[in-house]
């Protein structure tokens, strides 16, 4: 193990060793009445299986057999998720080849922030993850599993479920992917007729009709955003089965992993000998390999917030500067849209996770002892399957690159540190993502231009007043302010700015997610405005300075000039309509970015 990366392990655990042993005192408390269904009465357990097929309510009365729960986000508007509406019926056919039932225990609500970009709608977005979380804990409240079956892919889904199966560390627990959809329209092409149209180069047919040939099937989007981000996370802490994340749905091999899942999570309830609950399992060294992961792979920053609430979840306390310095250890490994020219599937046939996680294993920059529910830790997971007639088995993944311009192995890497780093200065904490910002962007000193509103931006830019070394400021988006929306729909008008020569970049205490691409984005700001941080007395032309490279953020303004000021209150703005006012319990009590954005842990880390 690189020192380094041990020492900041290290610190981790000891920063959480009361919340850790608290937590784990609690899931052993819970676990002596877990979801043994002997424990229900009998009008109790009558109800819970009422609706099942004779065959298996004998072996729900016998009480000998393991009963899984499914948790599901199936919905046919999600690409991602539509393939789930048939894994119910697989999975609960492979539990009882295993002598086990299964049963849907229960959905959580899943929103596709690719709908909801620049809309009311994505104020929702962010607090979905913890009202998925509460929708699981509500699931496997009836206590009648022995272990759980996760149906999450998308950008809060993975996060919340996961937090919420978390309080329920008994169980063991396993994540089914569904897999990319394949290759439509290259992203770097739909992101040209983005730009052009943001020009009124080419009309809103041919935008729509780029879009949807990017956009055109069943299965996750193939860009390298917080969705596919997921899933390399769900492999790295060991809760997914090695290499399947990237199995497009109609692959003949799609059911038979599917089937493989269910089958191991049987394997490994408490009925059996093999015991691997996922509160156990996953421990500090799984967060530490998690974050590894998605800065060698150029991953989403949506997880310097979500793997902190998940952290959260199991007593485990990470902040910024565990994953900063974590950053300036780990070499980037992948270039993938947004960071490159190619796509998920690209990776995937590159050698994908079972190849970057080698890597990273052989240069001690991953824990391969970490606990995992398939295998016998951590250092299995540089394998993949493949189908051998109609059986699923398992192989060493390539252990060289198959195409290094999308996949390089460690000694060519694309950047000697990871592709997030942290902000620090008088505007005070934020993240950046710099895998995709050329070294002549990384450092941007020039005049803000400051909104509270990101629909303003695109009369400012058709007018012709962006056309100059800018840095535009869009605050009043932190979590207690509106939600925390993605400001997507501004990366193409910036982008623009930054084609025509001039240094632009964005400064917010919004989000990006894991489409932070070429223009330079100082995101998460914390304190956010509303709270009363710096980002609130900023003014139209105050000089800003972002350097990547040292890792600041900064107005330049004397100091005595910004104290002086007043506050400037944001622009009128409706809590209301699109049930944003169902809400308003969770923006009064959400913790700050750098403590995960969740309402459910606000106060945590006191």
């Amino acid at each position: 193990m690189k020192a380094n990366v041990k020492k900041i392990t290290d610190r981790i655990k000891e920063r959480s060793s009361k919340s850790r042993k608290l937590y784990l005192s609690r899931i052993e408390r819970d676990g002596e009445k877990k979801a043994r269904r002997g424990n229900l009465s009998c009008g109790n357990l009558a109800h819970g299986f009422a609706a099942c097929s004779d065959s298996d309510k004998n072996k729900l009365k016998l009480l000998d057999s393991g009963n899984l729960g499914i948790v599901t986000a199936y919905n046919d508007m999600l690409s991602a998720h539509q393939p789930y509406e048939n894994y119910p019926t697989i999975i609960k056919r492979a539990a009882r080849e295993m002598g086990f039932t299964a049963q849907v225990a229960g959905g959580v609500p899943a929103m596709c922030d690719g709908v909801t970009q620049g809309q009311v709608g994505m104020e929702l977005s962010l607090f979905s993850r913890d009202t998925i979380a509460q929708s699981t804990a509500i699931a496997l409240s009836h206590q009648m599993f022995d272990g759980v079956v996760a149906l999450g892919i998308c950008d809060k889904i993975v996060p919340g479920i996961l937090m919420g199966v978390l309080r329920f560390g008994y169980l063991p627990t396993i994540f089914v992917p569904a897999g990319p959809m394949r290759s439509g329209l290259e992203n770097k092409e739909k992101q040209r007729i983005r730009q052009l149209y943001a020009e009124d180069k080419v009309t809103r047919e041919e935008l729509l009709n780029a879009e949807a040939k990017s956009y055109h099937s069943a299965g996750t989007c193939t860009f390298y955003g917080t969705a596919n981000s997921n899933q390399v996370v769900l492999e790295a802490l060991g809760l997914q089965l090695p290499g399947s994340s990237f199995v497009n749905p109609d692959d003949p091999m799609r059911e038979l992993l599917t089937e493989y899942a269910c089958h191991q999570i049987c394997r490994i309830t408490s009925m059996g000998s093999d015991y691997r609950p996922a509160g156990k399992i996953i421990d500090e060294r799984s967060f530490v390999n998690a974050l590894v992961a998605i800065l060698a792979s150029g991953g989403s920053t949506n997880h310097t917030m979500h793997i902190i609430a998940i952290a959260l979840s199991a007593g485990i306390i990470i902040n910024w500067d565990d994953i900063s310095d974590l950053s300036a250890e780990v070499p980037l490994l992948a270039k993938i849209y947004p960071n490159g020219n190619a796509d998920i599937n690209h990776f995937h046939a590159a050698g994908g996770t079972g190849f970057l996680f080698s890597q990273l294993l052989d240069k001690g920059l991953m824990h391969g002892e970490a606990g995992t529910v398939w295998g016998n830790n951590f250092s299995d997971y540089t394998k993949e399957s493949y189908m051998r007639g109609n059986q699923i088995n398992w192989r060493q993944a390539p252990n060289t690159s198959l195409d290094e311009s999308v996949l390089a192995p460690i000694n060519k890497s694309f950047s000697k540190e990871g592709g997030i780093k942290l902000l620090k200065g008088n505007l005070g904490r934020s993240i950046i993502k710099v895998s995709a910002v050329t070294k002549d962007n990384m450092i941007i000193e020039a005049p803000a231009v400051v909104i509270d509103d990101q629909k303003k931006l695109l009369p400012m830019f058709k007018s012709g007043e962006l056309d100059r070394d800018c840095i535009v400021v869009v605050r009043y988006q932190g979590p207690k302010a509106n939600g925390m929306p993605e400001l997507h729909k501004l990366t193409p008008y910036l982008g623009v700015l930054q084609d025509r020569g001039y240094s632009v970049a964005l400064v917010t205490d919004g989000r990006m997610s894991g489409a932070s691409g070429k223009v330079p984005a100082a995101i998460h700001v914390t304190p956010e405005a509303v709270e009363g941080g710096l980002l609130s007395k900023l003014k139209d032309g105050d000089l800003i300075r972002l350097d990547a490279i040292r890792g600041v953020l900064e107005c330049c303004e004397k100091e005595e000039i910004l104290k002086r000021r007043e506050i400037t209150p944001p622009d009128s703005h409706s809590d209301e309509g699109c049930g944003r006012e169902f809400f308003a319990v969770c923006r009064d009590n959400v913790s700050g970015a750098e403590q995960g954005a969740s309402f459910l842990f606000a106060g945590y880390q006191k």
